[in-house]
């Protein structure tokens, strides 16, 4: 489907905070709903957040609730990760994915999404 690109990744202390970009290639962007996973070496790819195509709606796995918030810019075909007091735990590939759809939907899991970016490394370090 849609191109996604990956922004932001790098070192970040733990505590501080780090804001990941994803750009998508397409002018209809506002049609797809969209999401964060990561991955760690030898773990499974794992769901982090997701936001419906309008922004109204959003989902966060338990682990990240209170210090990441994903949101949107559909002007500017972006979505955002936004990663409040990150530690050791969240150093992963951050993966941007999409799914489009005619509704208002909001995935929550891994399976959900049909089209993923190159993904971004995220360390995190004291």
């Amino acid at each position: 489907q849609v191109q996604l690109v990956e922004s932001g990744g790098g070192l970040v202390q733990a505590g501080g905070s780090l804001r990941l970009s994803c750009t998508a290639s397409e002018r209809t962007f506002s049609i797809y709903a969209m999401g964060w996973c990561r991955q760690a070496p030898g773990k499974e790819r794992e769901f982090v957040a997701a936001i419906s195509r309008t922004g109204r709606s959003t989902y966060y796995t338990d682990s990240v609730k209170g210090r990441f918030t994903i949101s949107r810019d559909n002007a500017k075909n972006t979505l955002y990760l936004q990663m409040n007091s990150p530690n050791a735990e969240d150093t992963a590939v951050y993966y941007c994915a999409a799914r489009g759809g005619d509704y208002e939907y909001t995935p929550d899991d891994v399976a959900d999404f049909r089209s993923w970016g190159q993904g971004t490394r995220v360390t995190v370090s004291s």
